[in-house]
């Protein structure tokens, strides 16, 4: 028996509730897992509140990552005892999640856990940080470098932002941080931000070009907030676009594109190759300061996570939230 953050769905109206469930209601998967912390991210707290049809089918388990021990495996790249991690393939989605005590999964979506890394660090990261990597080095790997001018970070406050931050700024780049909570400034600047800007200049229809702010960008916003960030990107600069904080919708021009040779990269961390994994991983395991991570991060227990969903929905949270899943 394990318990878990549960949403249902009785006759149209879908609820989450806590409870307790017996380990053959798990579903298919090579490898079971003792999860020992998850995270709340924003995708979750929309499946919890059924603010946004997330789940593919019900009842879910929500939390698109955990970390653990296994238990149980089928595969011979995992044994009873290791220590892994998931982020993304669909858990908490199409496939139970991670905000539970237990979990059942594809021995092909485990990772190892860094070696050193501690289970809360891991989930203090997260699929956050783990994004923040991956536009890092989308980024890097289209030329970037902390020499060629100031990056802009959307959402600054935000999961992926905070760590984007922090990430960029021990790389030595300027980093320029966008939030809607400007009393925050000053936690920005202690990430390593060297400007705060209000996102209110951003997140509104501009033109289709702008006066050239910056050199790249990392958006975890979309929309209008995407749109402006390109139109004021510097000529052969680039932007990662890897969330959609603000929407869905991309009310942009070509102008950027053609006219100052702007490139968009799109940031898929659902489904990366196992050694794309591991190399993003390491390299969080290697640059992100623990320091950063502990000013980042508040623990709550699993029973708790259904009323803290509101709370991240409203804009209520800093930074990350790391589940707890023994109470």
């Amino acid at each position: 028996m394990f318990n878990a953050v549960v949403v249902e769905n009785q006759e149209g109206a879908k609820q989450a509730h806590y409870r307790e469930l017996s380990d053959d209601q798990l579903p298919a998967g090579s490898v079971t897992v003792a999860v020992s912390h998850s995270t709340l991210n924003y995708k979750d707290a929309l499946c919890i509140t059924s603010r946004s049809p997330i789940a593919r089918h019900f009842p879910m388990i929500p939390g698109i990552d955990f970390v653990g021990v296994v238990q149980r495996s089928e595969d011979s790249r995992y044994r009873e005892g290791d220590s892994v991690l998931l982020n993304g393939w669909g858990v908490g989605e199409s496939h139970w999640g991670g905000l539970s005590q237990k979990a059942r999964v594809s021995a092909d979506w485990l990772i190892p856990l860094p070696q050193g890394m501690t289970p809360h660090n891991a989930m203090a990261i997260g699929t956050a940080g783990y994004t923040s990597m991956l536009s890092l080095i989308a980024l890097e790997r289209a030329g970037l470098k902390p020499d060629a001018g100031p990056v802009l970070v959307t959402g600054a406050n935000g999961g992926v932002g905070s760590i984007a931050v922090a990430l960029l700024a021990a790389r030595g780049y300027e980093v320029i941080a966008s939030t809607g909570r400007l009393d925050e400034a000053d936690h920005l600047v202690r990430l390593g931000a060297t400007e705060v800007i209000d996102r209110n200049t951003l997140s509104t229809p501009g033109k289709p070009l702008g006066k050239e702010r910056w050199t790249a960008a990392i958006d975890s916003v979309g929309s209008h907030t995407l749109a402006n960030v390109c139109a004021q990107t510097k000529a052969d600069g680039w932007v990662a676009a890897c969330g959609l904080a603000q929407g869905m919708d991309f009310p942009a021009t070509v102008a950027p594109f053609i006219l100052r040779g702007v490139s968009l990269l799109g940031i898929n961390s659902v489904t990366r190759p196992y050694a794309e994994r591991v190399e993003a991983w390491a390299r969080l395991n290697a640059e992100l300061d623990l320091s950063v991570l502990e000013q980042l991060t508040r623990e709550v227990p699993l029973s708790e996570v259904i009323p803290v969903a509101d709370d991240l929905l409203a804009g209520k949270i800093r930074g990350r939230l790391v589940v707890d899943t023994s109470v």
